[in-house]
């Protein structure tokens, strides 16, 4: 079996947010960058887990972005990834990203190609729909299990309030989230391999169909009203005229 993993490059949770450009950019001075953790912890360990039940597996992995995205993949070929893509692009919407990834899919003959359900940045999850869509494939999102079975698969994802089980066949796209596997870390002979494993990088010719009109941040939460313990009128009017929830 051929899989693909779809890498994603984004902020660190603990990343300071601000703009720039009159607020259409995102200020990365600074900013620690971290493999996408839906991509990481749960796409790529299961791709990992199914090559470690059959040998013959490969796993490619691709990401969109600049010279600075390498790290990043070079981590995710530390953790069992056996090549690499990077598609020399600087993205500006969801579209460009599955363009350009379906773009190189298309010639790689993939059985598999696996997704985080969304990126922690944007948070929209748009990219696996589009490039199922794309790619001419199934598309399951909030997968949550996935089973090979020589062609066939086995998925479970989350729906509105439970758990949906599905039986295909392969090619197929999958989104995937919590549940899918357990987050690894890489080894030191990993970290000392993907030194040498091979990373491709390729032009793109995708094209935007969006542009950023502006980023705000949400406004500030207001400031904590002390009242006095012996000041219970106070408090009930505060609850009821300013609060509302009285």
């Amino acid at each position: 079996m051929k899989i693909l993993v779809c890498i994603s490059k984004t902020p660190d949770t603990t990343a300071k947010i601000a703009f720039t450009d009159n607020n259409k950019k995102f200020a990365d001075a600074g900013v620690q960058w971290i493999i996408n953790p839906y991509d990481e912890w749960y796409a790529l360990v299961r791709a990992i887990e199914l090559k470690e039940a059959d040998a013959s597996t490969t796993i490619h992995l691709v990401t969109v972005g600049g010279a600075d995205a390498e790290p990043i993949i070079r981590k995710a070929l530390a953790l069992g990834g056996d090549e690499a893509i990077r598609i020399n692009l600087d993205p500006t919407d969801p579209y460009q990203v599955a363009s350009a990834i379906a773009e190189v899919a298309r010639g790689g003959s993939y059985d598999l190609v696996l997704t985080g359900k969304e990126t922690i940045d944007y948070n929209n999850g748009a990219v696996g729909g589009m490039l199922a869509e794309l790619l001419d494939m199934p598309y399951v999102a909030l997968a949550t299990s996935l089973q090979v079975s020589g062609n066939t698969v086995t998925v479970k994802r989350e729906i509105e309030g439970g758990e949906e089980t599905l039986e295909g066949a392969l090619p197929l796209v999958l989104g995937c989230q919590k549940g899918m596997a357990e987050a690894r870390i890489p080894n030191m002979r990993g970290i000392m391999a993907a030194r040498t494993k091979p990373l491709k990088v390729v032009e793109a010719s995708a094209e935007t169909l969006t542009e950023v009109a502006e980023f705000g941040l949400p406004p500030a939460k207001a400031g904590v009203k002390l009242v006095s313990a012996d000041n219970v009128d106070e408090l009930v009017r505060m609850l009821h005229d300013d609060a509302r929830v009285i």
